[in-house]
């Protein structure tokens, strides 16, 4: 089985860099979708309560037959749980639908900065951390100005920071900032939703080092340093994506992609996404 490289997050807790996620999973499907990437190899997956499968990643992760230790569990803070005490009751009923007695990894989704005050749902996640029933928290989709206010108020530094990233977004400002404090970057949907597999520029990479489009467009998040977690309900495509270890994009490769960028959002723009439902 390939190792996969383990990012350390501010904290000293170790996440594998590559991960599978979950986004878009019907629940019928998910347990058998992660079955399958656990048998690849992965051993980090990333749901949400939005994505309401919380409850079958955790079967999935509990038949596996895998050490508990062994798996990395992220999910997310859902957007109409942002009051403090929301915030709270929310995270107990992620692990309850998990199954789990702790995740390793708790994130607010979205900052809704028209809604209410992200840097109070941020305490919530402190106290979850305190706790202990969280290994590390972080947010996702916030852009460098949310990130100053958490940084300015707040009593921890994110761990992560889960952001939209692809050739045609490559968000060089906000994965610039992150760096700068200490602050990982994982990168969702880093294909695009598949808008960059046609791409000239990547078809031509592909086809001189005898790989896949997307498989060279997941080794260029990789090789920059982004944690990374394509998805797919189809087993050949996950065994595919997870083998991205074997080979390695020059660095002339790495520019060619990165001058693809558009910034062109697949997913809505944070700065001015509120919605709650």
């Amino acid at each position: 089985m390939t190792a996969v490289p383990s990012i350390e997050l501010n904290n000293g807790v170790e996440i594998p860099q590559l991960g599978f996620g979950t986004y878009q999973i019907a629940p019928e499907r998910t347990k058998e979708a992660v079955l399958s990437a656990l048998e690849v190899g992965y051993r980090h997956i990333d749901t949400a309560e939005m994505y309401g499968n919380e409850k079958q990643v955790g079967e999935a992760v509990r038949a596996s037959g895998i050490d508990r230790a062994d798996i990395f569990v992220t999910s997310k803070l859902n957007n109409g749980f942002h009051a403090p005490a929301d915030a709270l009751k929310a995270f107990d009923r992620t692990l309850d639908d998990l199954g789990l007695d702790h995740l390793d990894l708790f994130l607010i989704h979205w900052p809704l900065p028209g809604v209410g005050d992200f840097a109070e749902t941020w305490n919530a996640l402190e106290e979850i951390y305190a706790s202990g029933r969280s290994r590390a928290i972080g947010v996702s989709n916030f852009q460098p100005p949310h990130l100053r206010r958490i940084l300015a108020e707040g009593g921890i530094v994110p761990a992560v920071n889960q952001i939209e990233v692809h050739p045609y977004l490559t968000q060089d400002d906000a994965r610039a900032f992150d760096a700068e404090h200490g602050i990982a970057t994982e990168a969702w949907s880093p294909i695009a939703q598949g808008k960059v597999l046609d791409d000239p520029t990547i078809g031509r990479i592909a086809a001189r080092v005898g790989r896949t489009p997307a498989q060279v467009t997941l080794r260029w998040h990789l090789q920059r340093g982004d944690i990374v977690f394509p998805k797919s309900v189809t087993h050949a495509r996950v065994q595919e994506n997870f083998d991205v270890f074997g080979f390695t994009l020059t660095g002339e490769d790495i520019k060619a992609i990165s001058a693809l960028n558009r910034d062109e959002r697949t997913g809505p723009d944070p700065d001015t996404f509120n919605y709650t439902g």
